[in-house]
């Protein structure tokens, strides 16, 4: 399978070409266009309950979106719901992927997508608490809100990365919590609150724009706060 990245970096589109018979999945909702012969089906991946854990805990949809390819082939153009780049990352037995809420848009066959515990820091830091784990072998694709910037940590190498910021990392990189400053005065003063301290090895995905920020926006301006 080949994924092409589309319109980027402001506008971003994966477009999948499929060989004979292949599928991909994807999150629910996330299908732009596709070859005219290429089947879709929705079902919750895993039954009931693992598909309400990834839903209610994980922050996806319920069903998992299946598009297989007629007997020649195909392709089909998957966009996230938020303006933003798309990556991919090619998922290994040894190297699974942890993603934020949100961020997941698609992935070969061959990847398993669950929903892992992330630990009081995750929760505390205003992820939820939860993180999806992308496992298995095979390519998944995941979008942002703005432009990706990608980081190959050496062995101990930190970055802090605020919270909101922050939408993938290799199995591999820590990642612990702590203030943005060492008194709550200094944060309060800077903006910052809480922040992710990442320590390599491994890769670390984060996106140059605020998902919180445009929810703010929105109901700042919504014509009932005016009044």
């Amino acid at each position: 399978m080949e994924i092409q990245v589309r319109h980027n970096p402001s506008f971003s589109v994966a477009r999948a070409i499929l060989g004979p018979s292949e599928a991909i999945r994807a999150e629910s909702g996330a299908m732009m266009a596709m070859a005219a012969d290429t089947n879709l089906d929705a079902k919750i991946e895993g039954g009931l309950m693992k598909g309400l854990k990834r839903s209610v805990l994980g922050g996806e949809s319920l069903f998992i979106t299946t598009a297989t390819a007629a007997a020649h082939g195909g392709w089909i153009d998957f966009a996230p719901s938020l303006p933003g780049d798309v990556t991919v990352f090619d998922v290994r037995p040894d190297q699974p992927l942890m993603v934020q809420k949100g961020s997941f848009l698609c992935a070969e066959q061959g990847v398993e997508i669950d929903t892992q515990w992330g630990g009081m820091k995750n929760l505390i830091g205003g992820e939820g608490g939860f993180l999806l784990r992308a496992s298995g072998q095979g390519k998944v694709v995941l979008s942002t809100y703005g432009a990706l910037d990608r980081f190959t940590l050496e062995p101990g190498q930190q970055v802090v990365v605020d919270t909101n910021h922050m939408v993938a990392f290799a199995e591999s990189v820590s990642m612990e919590l702590r203030k943005a400053s060492d008194s709550a005065w200094k944060s309060m003063k800077s903006g910052e609150g809480l922040v992710f301290v990442f320590t390599g090895p491994g890769e670390l995905m984060m996106q140059s724009r605020n998902p919180d920020d445009i929810v703010d926006y929105v109901i700042a301006n919504l014509p009932a706060q005016r009044n």
